[in-house]
Protein backbone atom coordinates (compact mmCIF):
# COMPACT_ATOMS: atom_id res chain seq x y z
CA UNK A 1 0.00 0.00 0.00
CA UNK A 2 1.42 3.71 -0.68
CA UNK A 3 2.38 5.95 1.97
CA UNK A 4 1.27 8.85 -0.11
CA UNK A 5 -0.76 11.03 1.44
CA UNK A 6 -3.80 12.29 -0.26
CA UNK A 7 -4.72 16.31 -0.54
CA UNK A 8 -8.00 16.08 0.83
CA UNK A 9 -10.42 19.17 -0.51
CA UNK A 10 -11.21 21.76 1.58
CA UNK A 11 -14.77 21.76 2.91
CA UNK A 12 -17.54 24.23 0.59
CA UNK A 13 -18.00 26.48 3.98
CA UNK A 14 -14.21 26.77 4.40
CA UNK A 15 -13.78 28.23 1.37
CA UNK A 16 -16.40 30.76 1.29
CA UNK A 17 -14.77 31.83 4.31
CA UNK A 18 -11.50 32.55 2.99
CA UNK A 19 -12.98 34.07 -0.02
CA UNK A 20 -14.61 36.26 2.34
CA UNK A 21 -11.68 37.48 4.10
CA UNK A 22 -9.57 37.97 0.90
CA UNK A 23 -12.72 39.72 -1.37
CA UNK A 24 -15.77 40.12 1.22
CA UNK A 25 -14.62 43.93 2.02
CA UNK A 26 -14.24 44.48 -1.57
CA UNK A 27 -17.61 42.64 -2.93
CA UNK A 28 -19.27 45.07 0.21
CA UNK A 29 -18.12 48.30 -0.71
CA UNK A 30 -19.69 47.73 -4.50
CA UNK A 31 -23.16 46.47 -2.78
CA UNK A 32 -23.11 49.66 -0.84
CA UNK A 33 -21.84 51.92 -3.15
CA UNK A 34 -24.79 50.47 -5.74
CA UNK A 35 -27.51 50.46 -3.03
CA UNK A 36 -26.13 54.39 -2.26
CA UNK A 37 -26.47 54.69 -5.95
CA UNK A 38 -30.43 53.59 -6.06
CA UNK A 39 -31.77 55.36 -2.56
CA UNK A 40 -29.18 58.40 -1.31
CA UNK A 41 -29.77 61.07 -3.59
CA UNK A 42 -26.77 63.04 -5.17
CA UNK A 43 -24.38 59.86 -3.71
CA UNK A 44 -22.50 60.37 -7.02
CA UNK A 45 -21.90 64.10 -7.15
CA UNK A 46 -18.20 65.30 -7.20
CA UNK A 47 -18.87 67.35 -3.91
CA UNK A 48 -20.00 64.33 -2.28
CA UNK A 49 -17.09 61.96 -3.21
CA UNK A 50 -14.88 64.86 -2.53
CA UNK A 51 -16.28 65.06 0.97
CA UNK A 52 -15.88 61.13 1.87
CA UNK A 53 -12.30 61.19 0.70
CA UNK A 54 -11.31 63.66 2.60
CA UNK A 55 -13.50 62.65 5.55
CA UNK A 56 -11.60 59.20 5.35
CA UNK A 57 -8.35 59.81 4.75
CA UNK A 58 -7.22 60.07 8.66
CA UNK A 59 -8.66 56.68 9.00
CA UNK A 60 -6.56 55.30 6.16
CA UNK A 61 -3.54 56.81 7.72
CA UNK A 62 -4.02 55.83 11.32
CA UNK A 63 -5.04 52.16 9.96
CA UNK A 64 -1.78 51.46 8.03
CA UNK A 65 0.14 52.40 11.01
CA UNK A 66 -2.42 50.16 12.64
CA UNK A 67 -1.80 47.44 10.12
CA UNK A 68 1.96 46.73 10.35
CA UNK A 69 1.13 46.45 14.42
CA UNK A 70 -1.40 43.68 14.40
CA UNK A 71 1.03 42.22 11.82
CA UNK A 72 3.67 41.76 14.24
CA UNK A 73 0.65 40.07 16.59
CA UNK A 74 0.07 43.46 18.83
CA UNK A 75 -2.43 46.67 18.66
CA UNK A 76 -1.88 50.22 19.16
CA UNK A 77 -4.99 51.97 21.47
CA UNK A 78 -3.21 54.44 21.63
CA UNK A 79 -3.45 56.05 18.34
CA UNK A 80 -6.56 58.56 18.89
CA UNK A 81 -4.56 59.71 22.15
CA UNK A 82 -1.88 60.79 19.73
CA UNK A 83 -4.02 62.45 17.59
CA UNK A 84 -4.93 64.39 20.37
CA UNK A 85 -1.30 65.10 21.28
CA UNK A 86 -0.53 65.89 17.81
CA UNK A 87 -3.38 68.67 17.84
CA UNK A 88 -2.74 70.01 21.17
CA UNK A 89 1.30 70.79 20.60
CA UNK A 90 0.31 72.76 16.95
CA UNK A 91 -1.22 75.85 18.56
CA UNK A 92 2.09 75.95 20.63
CA UNK A 93 4.46 76.01 18.39
CA UNK A 94 2.31 78.15 15.26
CA UNK A 95 4.30 81.60 16.28
CA UNK A 96 7.51 79.53 15.27
CA UNK A 97 6.21 79.03 11.84
CA UNK A 98 3.69 76.11 10.15
CA UNK A 99 7.26 73.82 9.81
CA UNK A 100 8.44 73.69 12.74
CA UNK A 101 4.79 73.12 14.68
CA UNK A 102 4.35 70.38 12.18
CA UNK A 103 7.70 68.74 13.16
CA UNK A 104 6.96 68.79 17.14
CA UNK A 105 3.62 67.74 16.50
CA UNK A 106 5.02 64.56 14.59
CA UNK A 107 7.89 63.86 17.17
CA UNK A 108 5.18 64.04 19.62
CA UNK A 109 3.96 60.76 18.01
CA UNK A 110 7.27 59.07 17.30
CA UNK A 111 7.85 59.57 21.24
CA UNK A 112 4.79 57.99 22.11
CA UNK A 113 5.50 55.58 19.69
CA UNK A 114 8.81 55.23 21.14
CA UNK A 115 7.33 54.10 24.85
CA UNK A 116 4.96 51.69 23.48
CA UNK A 117 7.47 49.95 21.53
CA UNK A 118 9.80 50.14 24.18
CA UNK A 119 7.36 48.31 26.54
CA UNK A 120 6.35 45.66 23.95
CA UNK A 121 10.32 45.02 23.26
CA UNK A 122 12.07 45.46 25.52
CA UNK A 123 10.38 44.91 28.84
CA UNK A 124 7.72 42.52 26.96
CA UNK A 125 4.86 43.84 28.47
CA UNK A 126 1.28 43.06 26.45
CA UNK A 127 0.83 45.27 23.38
CA UNK A 128 -3.22 45.65 24.76
CA UNK A 129 -1.39 46.85 28.21
CA UNK A 130 1.51 49.14 27.16
CA UNK A 131 -0.68 51.08 24.84
CA UNK A 132 -3.54 51.36 27.04
CA UNK A 133 -1.45 53.27 29.42
CA UNK A 134 -0.81 56.31 26.73
CA UNK A 135 -4.49 55.76 25.69
CA UNK A 136 -5.57 57.36 28.70
CA UNK A 137 -2.43 59.61 29.71
CA UNK A 138 -1.62 60.39 25.87
CA UNK A 139 -4.80 62.41 25.93
CA UNK A 140 -4.95 63.70 29.35
CA UNK A 141 -1.27 65.13 28.11
CA UNK A 142 -2.93 66.31 25.39
CA UNK A 143 -5.70 68.14 27.51
CA UNK A 144 -3.49 69.58 30.06
CA UNK A 145 -1.08 70.49 27.27
CA UNK A 146 -4.45 73.08 25.50
CA UNK A 147 -5.50 73.96 28.97
CA UNK A 148 -8.70 71.76 28.83
CA UNK A 149 -9.48 74.25 25.43
CA UNK A 150 -10.51 74.49 22.46
CA UNK A 151 -8.49 76.55 20.11
CA UNK A 152 -9.00 77.66 16.45
CA UNK A 153 -6.69 77.87 14.12
CA UNK A 154 -5.72 80.46 12.09
CA UNK A 155 -2.50 80.02 9.92
CA UNK A 156 -3.51 79.85 5.97
CA UNK A 157 -0.51 77.89 5.23
CA UNK A 158 -1.70 74.94 8.00
CA UNK A 159 -5.04 75.12 6.88
CA UNK A 160 -4.25 74.94 3.03
CA UNK A 161 -3.19 70.75 3.89
CA UNK A 162 -6.88 70.30 5.25
CA UNK A 163 -8.69 72.22 2.13
CA UNK A 164 -6.22 72.73 -1.00
CA UNK A 165 -5.85 70.11 -4.08
CA UNK A 166 -3.18 69.03 -6.33
CA UNK A 167 -4.74 68.61 -9.61
CA UNK A 168 -7.67 68.31 -8.58
CA UNK A 169 -7.06 66.05 -5.94
CA UNK A 170 -7.51 66.99 -2.32
CA UNK A 171 -4.30 67.03 -0.14
CA UNK A 172 -5.35 64.58 2.48
CA UNK A 173 -6.46 62.51 -0.33
CA UNK A 174 -3.09 63.11 -1.98
CA UNK A 175 -0.88 61.89 1.58
CA UNK A 176 -3.05 59.37 2.64
CA UNK A 177 -2.32 57.50 -1.23
CA UNK A 178 1.61 58.57 -1.09
CA UNK A 179 1.54 56.80 2.08
CA UNK A 180 -0.38 53.61 1.12
CA UNK A 181 1.87 53.24 -1.56
CA UNK A 182 5.13 53.88 0.71
CA UNK A 183 3.74 51.12 3.17
CA UNK A 184 2.81 48.67 0.71
CA UNK A 185 6.80 48.92 -0.52
CA UNK A 186 7.75 48.97 2.59
CA UNK A 187 5.97 45.55 3.54
CA UNK A 188 6.30 43.90 0.21
CA UNK A 189 9.75 44.84 -0.83
CA UNK A 190 12.41 45.31 2.16
CA UNK A 191 13.33 43.04 4.60
CA UNK A 192 12.07 45.24 7.72
CA UNK A 193 8.36 43.96 5.84
CA UNK A 194 9.43 40.48 5.67
CA UNK A 195 10.81 40.45 9.37
CA UNK A 196 7.59 41.58 10.23
CA UNK A 197 5.57 39.30 8.67
CA UNK A 198 7.76 36.42 10.17
CA UNK A 199 7.32 37.75 13.64
CA UNK A 200 3.90 38.32 13.70
CA UNK A 201 3.68 34.44 12.70
CA UNK A 202 6.32 32.80 14.97
CA UNK A 203 8.43 35.15 17.44
CA UNK A 204 9.86 32.26 18.87
CA UNK A 205 11.17 30.97 15.78
CA UNK A 206 12.44 34.47 14.87
CA UNK A 207 14.27 35.07 17.67
CA UNK A 208 16.07 31.69 17.42
CA UNK A 209 16.56 32.25 13.85
CA UNK A 210 18.57 35.68 14.62
CA UNK A 211 16.10 38.02 13.18
CA UNK A 212 15.93 41.91 15.14
CA UNK A 213 12.51 40.95 16.71
CA UNK A 214 13.08 44.19 19.37
CA UNK A 215 14.62 46.52 16.62
CA UNK A 216 11.49 45.73 14.76
CA UNK A 217 8.91 45.79 17.27
CA UNK A 218 10.51 49.02 18.32
CA UNK A 219 10.37 50.70 14.76
CA UNK A 220 6.63 49.46 14.12
CA UNK A 221 5.26 51.37 17.05
CA UNK A 222 6.99 54.28 16.02
CA UNK A 223 5.58 54.22 12.48
CA UNK A 224 2.79 53.98 14.27
CA UNK A 225 2.79 56.66 16.39
CA UNK A 226 4.34 58.88 13.29
CA UNK A 227 1.36 57.90 11.31
CA UNK A 228 -1.20 58.64 14.04
CA UNK A 229 0.25 62.47 14.28
CA UNK A 230 0.35 63.05 10.50
CA UNK A 231 -3.71 62.23 10.68
CA UNK A 232 -3.65 64.41 13.77
CA UNK A 233 -2.23 67.33 11.80
CA UNK A 234 -4.66 66.68 8.87
CA UNK A 235 -7.60 66.50 10.95
CA UNK A 236 -6.16 69.87 13.01
CA UNK A 237 -6.17 71.60 9.39
CA UNK A 238 -9.70 70.27 8.42
CA UNK A 239 -11.64 71.04 11.51
CA UNK A 240 -9.47 74.14 11.16
CA UNK A 241 -9.67 74.08 14.96
CA UNK A 242 -7.28 72.33 18.08
CA UNK A 243 -9.74 70.17 20.02
CA UNK A 244 -8.01 67.02 22.21
CA UNK A 245 -10.89 66.48 23.75
CA UNK A 246 -12.34 65.39 20.77
CA UNK A 247 -9.95 64.87 17.71
CA UNK A 248 -9.46 61.00 17.72
CA UNK A 249 -11.80 59.49 19.99
CA UNK A 250 -12.96 55.88 19.15
CA UNK A 251 -10.09 56.05 16.28
CA UNK A 252 -8.21 53.25 17.70
CA UNK A 253 -11.47 51.24 16.91
CA UNK A 254 -12.12 52.53 13.19
CA UNK A 255 -8.46 51.51 12.94
CA UNK A 256 -9.14 47.79 14.12
CA UNK A 257 -11.91 47.57 11.83
CA UNK A 258 -10.38 48.41 8.90
CA UNK A 259 -7.33 46.38 9.67
CA UNK A 260 -9.54 43.10 10.62
CA UNK A 261 -11.93 43.95 7.88
CA UNK A 262 -9.07 44.23 4.95
CA UNK A 263 -8.35 40.86 5.96
CA UNK A 264 -4.86 40.87 8.52
CA UNK A 265 -5.64 38.29 11.03
CA UNK A 266 -5.00 39.43 14.42
CA UNK A 267 -3.12 36.52 15.38
CA UNK A 268 -0.32 38.19 13.13
CA UNK A 269 1.88 37.12 10.13
CA UNK A 270 -0.20 38.91 7.21
CA UNK A 271 -0.42 42.29 6.45
CA UNK A 272 -2.99 43.16 3.84
CA UNK A 273 -2.59 47.11 3.34
CA UNK A 274 -4.46 47.71 0.08
CA UNK A 275 -7.45 44.80 2.03
CA UNK A 276 -6.80 47.90 4.71
CA UNK A 277 -7.56 50.69 2.60
CA UNK A 278 -10.88 49.39 1.64
CA UNK A 279 -11.92 48.69 5.33
CA UNK A 280 -11.58 52.19 6.12
CA UNK A 281 -13.72 52.99 2.84
CA UNK A 282 -16.10 50.91 4.21
CA UNK A 283 -16.31 51.57 7.70
CA UNK A 284 -16.57 55.64 5.93
CA UNK A 285 -19.54 54.13 3.74
CA UNK A 286 -21.20 52.60 6.35
CA UNK A 287 -20.91 55.98 8.87
CA UNK A 288 -22.27 57.99 5.51
CA UNK A 289 -25.34 55.86 4.42
CA UNK A 290 -26.38 55.80 7.88
CA UNK A 291 -26.33 59.32 8.49
CA UNK A 292 -27.83 60.32 5.39
CA UNK A 293 -30.78 58.62 6.04
CA UNK A 294 -31.07 60.08 9.05
CA UNK A 295 -29.69 57.53 11.75
CA UNK A 296 -27.75 58.34 14.67
CA UNK A 297 -23.54 57.78 14.67
CA UNK A 298 -24.61 55.18 17.12
CA UNK A 299 -26.03 53.12 14.62
CA UNK A 300 -22.57 53.32 12.72
CA UNK A 301 -20.51 52.53 15.99
CA UNK A 302 -23.09 49.05 16.31
CA UNK A 303 -23.21 48.54 12.58
CA UNK A 304 -19.36 48.56 13.17
CA UNK A 305 -18.68 46.28 16.06
CA UNK A 306 -21.16 43.74 14.27
CA UNK A 307 -18.54 44.10 11.09
CA UNK A 308 -15.83 43.14 13.70
CA UNK A 309 -17.30 39.91 14.68
CA UNK A 310 -17.89 38.99 11.23
CA UNK A 311 -14.61 39.81 10.06
CA UNK A 312 -12.97 37.85 12.68
CA UNK A 313 -15.75 34.94 12.26
CA UNK A 314 -14.74 34.74 8.75
CA UNK A 315 -10.72 34.85 9.74
CA UNK A 316 -11.11 32.13 12.47
CA UNK A 317 -13.01 29.69 10.40
CA UNK A 318 -11.07 30.10 7.26
CA UNK A 319 -7.55 29.58 9.08
CA UNK A 320 -9.11 26.45 11.18
CA UNK A 321 -11.24 24.31 9.11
Amino acid sequence: MSDTAVALPRPAGARVLAWLQNYGVYAAIVALVVVNIAITPHFLSTENLRTQLVQVAPVVIVSLGMALVIGTEGVDLSVGSVMALATALIPLYLGYGVGPAILVALVGGVAVGLVNGSLVAFVNVQPIVATLCLFVGGRGLALVLAGGQLKDVHDATLLDLGSSSLVGVPLPVLVAGVLTLVVTGVVRRTTFGRQLVAIGGNRTASVLSGLPVRRVLLLVYVLSGLLAAVAGVLATARLQASDPSSLGLLMELSAITAVVVGGTPLTGGRVRVLGTVAGALLIQLVRATLIKHDLPDSVAQMVQAVIILGAVYAARGGAGR
